[in-house]
């Protein structure tokens, strides 16, 4: 300070000067504090890149999570709705941010869609004009102004999700699948007063047109500014971004933009992509990217496939395998336990009445979701995290003989130390219709007729404790302490249905 009053006795500093002095002290002080308190958003684990580090604690997402409207809808009650994830042990949900993409009730046949805002209840991050025709009821859209209504919202959803433990995935865009779809688009030129917006909806996310590029970044841009303080969220570029004529070239370009964004940012959050439905090999990947998404990878191929790449693996949207709760605990199983750190059922039992997930989803709809599966899931999470699981990697090599025909075996492994075992019979169908020739794709099936496994493991010699967890009810169902010399032993399961999980530590 006595430098400071030196200057300014001398008159020599012009008002420019004074407010560049004053941005540095306060970026000084501002990562003071951060490194004096430790403030630091979600990222990879140092160890191990394959896990997260949140608040100082490894950490695996894991959720079943409403149908990313939680925000943009203005008749969903999200305190109610992250207080169920959170008495649940839920950490993880997805949201659109209310910019370009919509949809309409009905579509892909899903009943009471929060992402299907009714007339006059979606809100968005650009301001109504004062002209009226916007599609979806009230005034078109001014795409170079803000709806500060809206970014306090959205800002909120944040804040009370980190409140609660819970970390958000904002997923920025998301092509549009059908022509209905792009009608509703504030992007659309027929919904906006800025002439932006007048090509096909498979030219929106390209470079082709600079002004809707402009307009892109800047809304990019702002939430990554407006949020650049919060801990608990991260970025996906684009919602399954191999539809809809978006380009490698335009994701590029925003995963760019972003951190070059932050990079005067004290916090820099993590970037993630979607990469394919069922499972795909990442080919080139962008520097800036952590998390590599996936839908539907059941049977989670996608883990092996890109373990390499020693990031985070996600599977960030189940569905149209039926309603069962036994197909999407089976598949959260199955993912995490192959080696996955991300998981996310989308879960149709949340809607803008039932907000707490109590809404029983038709037999029509894509998907299912209960409270009785989220309570299944906090049973995986808490599963993990009865672990080192930092220290464990998926082995196989385990497994000397009893998978069984029909059966799966999966095996995260800490050698000779820590071994989380999941076993289960269910089957997935094909992915699309044209995988089978045409024909109606079979479910995914679950026989629920009892089972009983025998497994011979390798292991080092030593004593060990056994359980064998019931995936249902969290119940240690059988225990049995292990002496081995030999290098295996023999484990008999208790009867089951459908899936058993099995913990050995040594003593």
């Amino acid at each position: 300070m006595t430098i400071l009053r030196k200057l300014d006795e001398n008159r020599k500093i012009s008002a420019a000067t004074w407010v560049g002095i004053g941005l540095t002290l306060f970026l000084i002080v501002t990562m003071s504090l951060q490194t004096l308190f430790g403030v630091e958003a979600i990222k990879l684990h140092p160890k191990n890149p394959h896990y997260f580090l949140f608040r100082g604690k490894p950490t695996v997402l894991i959720t079943s999570g409403e149908h990313y409207g939680a925000v943009l809808n203005m008749d969903f009650d999200y305190a109610a709705y992250l207080d169920e994830l959170q008495s649940k042990g839920l950490n993880l949900t997805r949201i659109w941010p209310g910019g370009p993409y919509l949809e309409i009730p009905g579509v892909f046949n899903i009943s009471n869609n929060t992402l299907a805002p009714a007339l006059n209840r979606f809100s968005c991050i650009w301001a109504r004009s004062a002209t009226p025709g916007y599609a979806g009821g009230g005034n078109k859209f001014d795409l170079n102004s803000w709806n500060d209504a809206h970014l306090a919202r959205l800002r909120d959803f944040i804040v009370q999700a980190g409140k609660r433990g819970v970390v958000v995935e904002i997923s920025l865009f998301c092509p549009f699948y059908e022509e209905k779809l792009w009608d509703m688009s504030p992007l659309k030129v027929t919904n906006n007063v800025n002439g932006i917006g007048g090509m096909s909806r498979t030219e929106v996310y390209t470079l082709k047109d600079s002004a809707i590029l402009a307009v892109q970044d800047a809304m990019a841009r702002k939430i990554v500014t407006d949020l650049k303080d919060l801990d608990n969220l991260y970025y996906e570029i684009c919602n399954e971004a191999y539809y809809g004529g978006v380009t490698v070239e335009w994701q590029d370009h925003i995963s760019d933009m972003i951190v070059k964004t932050e990079k005067a940012f004290p916090l820099k959050h993590l970037l993630a992509r979607n990469i394919a439905n069922g499972s795909s090999k990442v080919e080139n990947p962008h520097p800036a990217i952590s998390i590599f998404n996936f839908h539907y990878s059941r049977p989670p191929e996608s883990v092996a496939m890109n373990f390499h790449l020693n990031k985070v693996i996600g599977f960030n949207e189940t569905g149209f395998d039926g309603p069962a709760d036994s197909t999407y605990r089976i598949q959260a199983w199955d993912f995490i336990l192959a080696g996955g750190a991300l998981f996310n059922h989308l879960d149709y039992s949340f809607t803008a009445k039932h907000p707490k997930g109590t809404f029983v989803p038709p037999a029509s709809t894509p998907g299912g979701g209960s409270p009785a599966l989220r309570n299944q899931l906090k049973i995986l999470k808490g599963f993990m995290e009865s672990f080192n699981f930092i220290e464990m990697k998926p082995d196989l090599s385990i497994f000397k003989s009893g998978v069984a025909g029909g059966m799966t075996a999966r095996a995260l492994v800490e050698r000779g130390q820590a071994y989380g075992i999941y076993i289960h019979h269910g089957k997935p169908g094909y992915l699309h219709n044209s995988d089978s020739g045409g024909e109606p794709r079979p479910p995914y099936t679950v026989p629920s007729d009892p089972q009983k496994t025998s497994l011979v493991l390798g292991l080092p010699d030593g004593s060990y404790n056994a359980e064998w967890v019931n995936t249902k009810t969290g119940r240690v169902d059988k225990a049995e302490s292990l002496n081995i010399s030999g290098g295996q032993s023999t484990l008999v399961s208790p009867t089951y249905q459908e899936d058993i999980a099995l913990r050995i530590k040594r003593q």
